[in-house]
């Protein structure tokens, strides 16, 4: 095989297998062994984006580039930051050429060295050397071989889409989907009785209750023949969400999600809500009045959760499209979203007086803004029994940041007060490396409270367990 004649090319791949795990001898020991009961364990991915007709129509995957390159902006994104123009990895091209595919996966191998010390290196390593069997250390001198290798796997029927499933033991898969998506691809694969899988959708409505956004009359005017109902004033656009909510409930939906700049919940009165709603219609609410709109339907979409089961997960905090002519060239959800501060304790508070202690209503809270941790989120977990911490995640999902998470949380919330780890990717190929992280850090976690005697080894090992299976299932209702 090419990787084998060039073996001499470059020093091996290697993937440690106590990469991750504690340095000190004695707490490595303990969390081999806890990690040894939590490798394998069925992998439940409650909150991502890869696209259900991935698996339905199960074809093989084009090429490296498309597969590992182009739909991870945790990838891309460095490499601009280097200097290399989106459109040469790939990022909005639509289906590449074999050239430049080939270009766009050589400038991931040219440029290797700035993934170093990066939680990106630890999944593009585990994913080239674990999936592909990749035994060469990606350079300017492997690229082609390298890109050969995968394209000939590829080839492979073990390595199309719905055989990738089974192989990385993924047992609950959510995707993420507009308010206006028919689902099809989720009916069709639940009703295909050659698939075992259970791919569930999200709602995510953001861009129908954010009335400043460009579009957004004509987004309501959709959500309302979608949900055939008449969305000209107020109460009508509250039915069409409501309806919409059980669409997703019936095609096997357990949360709705929600990323907003704050989580201020500040109630209009009905009457304030018309008028401004009526307002946004016709393109006449200025920025202070969306704003409060906005802010008052994710009070109602709390609401509307105590009434149809869906977990509730809020992700706010990002300032979306931070470099406006990169947004305008390639669209969204590319890699250029900055973090702001955010804040919760008073934000929650018309939402948590009214929800908070409302039977089944479940929370999940995540941050990009770790500050919040053990000032604001542990605390609202610790006394809420709605309220769970949301796992690290996007910029925070790194191995130091999980650690500092555990060390923030788990003193005033404990273990079963969050959510269970999610990857939140659009590459597909990455889902198993990402959950492999986490089982190892916390392995890692839990391997010191054992050596310092605050828990019992046996007991980590069912807390280990329960953080990989039992939470997230209870979290979010699955």
């Amino acid at each position: 095989m090419a990787s084998t004649t060039a073996r001499h090319l470059s020093p091996p791949l290697e993937v440690h297998p106590d990469r991750l795990l504690p340095a000190d001898p004695g707490i490595r020991a303990i969390a081999r062994r806890l990690y040894d009961n939590v490798r394998d364990l069925p992998v439940i991915s409650p909150h991502g984006h890869v696209d259900a007709g991935l698996l339905l129509e199960d074809r093989p995957f084009r090429d490296p580039a498309t597969l590992l390159v182009a739909p991870d902006h945790y990838v891309t994104r460095l490499l601009h930051a280097d200097g290399v123009p989106l459109s040469d990895l790939g990022v909005g091209q639509g289906e590449l050429s074999e050239a430049a595919a080939r270009q766009a996966w050589r400038l991931l191998c040219e440029r290797w060295h700035v993934y170093q010390g990066t939680p990106m290196r630890f999944w593009l390593e585990a994913q080239l050397a674990e999936i592909f069997g990749v035994t060469l250390v990606p350079s300017a001198g492997t690229a082609e071989l390298i890109y050969d290798q995968i394209a000939a796997s590829l080839a492979d029927h073990a390595f199309r889409p719905r055989a990738l499933y089974e192989r990385f033991g993924i047992s609950v898969l959510a995707t993420t989907d507009d308010p206006c998506a028919d689902l099809s691809a989720h009916a069709a694969l639940a009703a295909d009785p050659a698939w075992r899988g259970r791919v569930i959708p999200t709602f995510r409505p953001d861009r129908y209750l954010e009335p400043a956004q460009d579009g957004w009359a004509d987004a309501v005017a959709r959500l309302g023949a979608t949900a055939d109902v008449d969305t000209g004033d107020y109460a009508g656009y509250v039915e069409a969400l409501e309806q919409r909510r059980r669409h997703f409930v019936a095609h096997g939906a357990v949360s709705a999600d929600h990323s907003h700049a704050d989580v201020r919940t500040d109630p209009l009165e009905p009457a304030e809500a018309e008028r401004i709603y009526r307002a946004a219609l016709t393109g006449n609410a200025g920025p202070a009045e969306a704003t409060a709109f906005r802010r008052h339907m994710l009070l109602e979409m709390a609401r509307m959760s105590c009434d149809d089961g869906l977990v509730m997960t809020l992700h706010p905090g990002v300032r979306r499209d931070h470099h406006a002519p990169t947004a305008e060239r390639y669209g969204v959800d590319v890699g250029a979203d900055i973090p702001i501060r955010v804040e919760f304790t008073d934000a929650l508070r018309p939402l948590l007086g009214r929800f908070g202690t409302h039977p089944g209503f479940h929370l999940v809270v995540f941050t990009v803004d770790e500050t919040v941790w053990s000032r604001e989120l542990a605390p609202l977990a610790g006394f809420y029994p709605s309220v769970y911490v949301g796992v690290p995640w996007w910029f925070l999902d790194a191995p130091d940041a999980v650690g500092r998470f555990r060390a923030a949380v788990t003193e005033t919330a404990g273990f079963s007060r969050t959510s269970g780890f999610i990857d939140d990717t659009r590459a597909f190929c990455s889902i198993p490396a990402r959950h492999d992280m986490a089982r190892r850090v916390e392995a890692g976690f839990l391997a010191r409270l054992v050596a310092e005697h605050r828990l019992g080894e046996s007991e980590a090992t069912d807390i280990a367990v329960n953080l990989v299976s039992g939470q997230p299932k209870k979290v979010f209702k699955l």
